[in-house]
């Protein structure tokens, strides 16, 4: 099974948002719950691709977009992982680590030096992949009753970068 990535178009718009209340509720994450939000979804060209940032989707064959993530502009120098979904029908196939090493690569290309993200302590998978992708934690915060944990990734700087041609 073969993930393939490309950027988000309008017209994903639906499937993004039902992906992205299908992975939260998986993890018991529910509206007004202080962690839950959806506001950007509505205006993911605006928000993302039109102001320094990306959002890509990852589709399977006949069984469409199964798999999503972006950047989203924080400063001139550090972008935010937001949106880091693998439907769970999906998920342990490493299309999480497909998406995110997309993204770290866009993040690099797109001249940031240091991404932030953030996930609940109860997403042990989401915490393991960005261990292993070289990420630390900076700070939990309990919200909701929930705990929130920070994250972040200094990249390498451009001139040691690998670039994919």
């Amino acid at each position: 099974m073969t993930l393939r990535l490309r950027r988000y178009r309008w017209s994903d718009q639906q499937v993004v948002w039902e992906l992205h209340r299908t992975c939260l509720a998986q993890v018991g994450i529910i509206a007004g719950d202080g962690v839950y939000y959806e506001d950007d979804i509505p205006h993911i060209n605006r928000l993302y691709l039109a102001d320094r940032g990306e959002f890509l989707v990852g589709e399977v064959a006949g069984s469409g977009v199964v798999a999503m993530g972006g950047l989203r502009r924080v400063d001139d120098e550090t972008a935010e992982l937001c949106r880091l979904r693998v439907h769970p029908d999906f998920q342990r196939r490493g299309f999480g680590r497909l998406v995110l090493e997309a993204l770290e690569e866009s993040a690099g290309r797109l001249g940031y030096r240091t991404l932030r993200g953030d996930t609940t302590l109860g997403q042990g998978a989401a915490l393991e992949l960005y261990r292993r992708a070289g990420w630390r934690e900076v700070r939990r915060e309990d919200r909701g009753g929930l705990v929130v944990v920070y994250g972040e990734k200094v990249l390498a700087p451009a001139s040691s970068r690998h670039l994919t041609i």
